[in-house]
């Protein structure tokens, strides 16, 4: 029997055979029913939970730790700070954030022969998208003040942030390798950093952005973590892989 992926001894499909699955290892079919849809729900279950302590005990108002953060900022700010968090603002919405860059991703992705990867990723950023605007409507919290850029309506949870987030994960959930996740966490914390600085969102904004976008990457990775794999081992040799 022939041997597919990156690991000796990984047995292939069938020939012909559209079943990635069938290479996955054990680990990754265990995965599949395991842990993912749990802790994803969990993250998923903490935003709203912290969306609703901000709108029901603070009336929506800043809460003590996002006033004495956004004073911090407001402080401290500096143009040799404000040109990366504006360049930050661009790359996580608009149509660079929302059309070029996941459109990049998503050729890459089909050009390494890896469909199910790009449909995975794609889903994971629409239904982030879809949950920060719905907890947006929901909780309808006000932006801060002293914002350096024009935003939309609502201020919980931060979009930039889950888009991020979203990417990150997703990102190393394909290719597991230890500098794509800590690129990924880099981008996602500089962009946290960014969206306070500029005043688009208080502190809890970012991290209620975060837990919706890692928790929906998580959630949708669960039902998916064999094919996931199996395709990895199957697909062309790939610096990323």
């Amino acid at each position: 029997m022939t041997t597919s992926g990156d690991e000796p001894g990984i047995p292939g499909p069938p020939a012909g055979s559209p079943a990635p699955e069938l290479a996955a290892t054990p680990a990754a079919r265990r995965i599949s029913r395991r842990w993912p849809l749990i802790s994803g729900l969990l993250a998923l279950a903490l935003a709203v939970i912290l969306g609703a302590l901000i709108v029901v005990r603070g009336e929506g108002r800043p809460l003590r730790l996002d006033a004495e953060w956004m004073e911090e900022i407001i402080e401290h700010r500096n143009p040799v700070w404000e040109v990366p968090s504006l360049v930050m603002n661009f790359l996580g919405a608009g149509v660079a954030g929302v059309i070029v860059i996941p459109l990049i991703i998503l050729v890459a992705l089909l050009l390494w022969r890896r469909p199910w990867a790009a449909g995975y990723y794609v889903v994971a950023t629409i239904l982030s998208a879809g949950g920060v605007q719905l907890l947006k409507q929901l909780f309808g919290r006000a932006r801060p003040e002293d914002m350096l850029v024009t935003s939309d309506f609502g201020s919980f949870p931060s979009g930039h942030v889950a888009n991020a987030a979203t990417m990150a994960v997703c990102l190393g959930i394909i290719a597991p390798r230890l500098w794509v996740w800590l690129a990924g966490a880099a981008y996602t914390v500089v962009m946290l950093l960014s969206r306070t600085y500029l005043g688009a969102h208080w502190l809890t904004d970012t991290v209620g952005g975060l837990l919706i976008g890692a928790g929906v990457a998580v959630l949708l990775w669960a039902p998916l973590a064999a094919k996931l794999d199996g395709e990895r081992r199957l697909a062309p040799a790939h610096p990323f892989a």
